[in-house]
């Protein structure tokens, strides 16, 4: 069954054909100048009729009884679904489409999120909490219907495409999360994207442990497995039930009190030559530093107050999330 668009656009295609082969045979045939060609299409078509010429040709006249039937026809097809679309809502959801292609071509330092299924949904909370902005790409037509209902910036249609994903605005992205049903889509995917830039961050689901190793040779900077993490936090739960509660604390997004973050030493930000404990980051912020990550990779647990942050050092800190922003406004790149 054809949608309101496809049966305005066949009808307007129909009508434009319609009209140019009417116009010519009335020019050509009925040796009508080209206004009273355009004239006599536009009367006929409308049904608004003109007075009876006795003098016209047998040509002209089955001419005429043909632009009446497939005019008319035409038309009435045509503003069927154009009514159609107006009983359906399909105007408002193609303004809302509109609308949001301009509010996706606006992201920067966002991030794309190729599949809403569990997971994905799971990211979206997870990513709408940290206020991070993201646009999800699904080729299930419900499930994107879904996300765009949730309020969700969300383009329906295959992310291995290239072209799909530069919809997403994918040359402005931090990263790229892909996390499909299957590990041969997620390996295309994140091909497809490491092909597209080498600098985005790509994170990628695997339900395989053989799938890792393709994941990463495909150009996943981090590789997932669900399974495993779970079985993880069962573990904890078993033998460290206290620091399992932490860990769950941590990743609770709707827990507001407590946050363990992280912070990039800028070259501007005022940290950059100084002692941690020059820095006063307890004393302003009463922030715990649980830990410096170095440039070059080197991670340092639980510094001394003695030691140097240098620009490019990732802080990370816990505490309330207020203190944290508040911490991030003041020592800004």
């Amino acid at each position: 069954m054809k949608t309101p668009l496809q049966r305005i656009r066949i009808g307007a295609l129909s009508l434009a054909i319609v009209f140019v082969v009417s116009i010519l045979g009335y020019h050509y045939l009925g040796e009508y100048d080209w206004l009273d060609s355009v004239w006599m299409v536009f009367i006929t078509v409308s049904t608004v009729g003109y007075g009876e010429n006795s003098n016209s040709s047998d040509a002209i006249q089955i001419l005429t009884m043909l632009l009446i039937v497939f005019g008319v026809s035409s038309s009435v097809y045509t503003f069927g679904g154009f009514i159609q679309l107006l009983l359906e809502g399909e105007v408002e959801r193609a303004f809302g489409r509109r609308k949001m292609t301009k509010e996706i071509e606006r992201l920067e330092n966002h991030v794309i999120i190729c599949g809403y299924g569990k997971m994905g949904r799971d990211l979206v909370s997870q990513l709408e909490h940290r206020k991070i902005p993201f646009v999800v790409v699904d080729i299930d037509a419900e499930k994107s219907r879904l996300a765009q209902e949730s309020g969700l910036l969300s383009i329906n249609g295959d992310a291995t495409s290239e072209e799909i994903l530069k919809l997403a605005h994918f040359d402005t992205a931090r990263a790229l999360v892909t996390s499909l049903p299957t590990d041969a889509e997620n390996v295309f995917i994140t091909l497809t994207g490491r092909n597209l830039r080498a600098d985005v961050q790509i994170i990628a689901k695997s339900e395989h442990e053989s799938s890792c190793g393709k994941l990463r040779q495909a150009g996943a900077d981090k590789v997932v497995m669900p399974h495993r993490i779970g079985a993880q936090q069962m573990e904890r739960m078993i033998s460290r039930p206290t620091t399992a509660a932490m860990v769950e604390l941590f990743a609770e997004a709707s827990y507001l009190e407590m946050e363990l973050d992280e912070f990039r030493v800028g070259p501007n930000s005022g940290l950059a030559g100084l002692a941690l404990a020059e820095s006063r980051i307890k004393e302003q912020f009463n922030l715990l530093v649980v830990g410096i990550q170095k440039l070059e990779g080197d991670f340092q647990f639980n510094p001394s107050s003695t030691d140097v942050l240098q620009a490019s050092d990732t802080l990370l800190v816990m505490g309330s999330l207020r203190d944290i922003n508040r911490m991030k406004a003041t020592f800004q790149n």
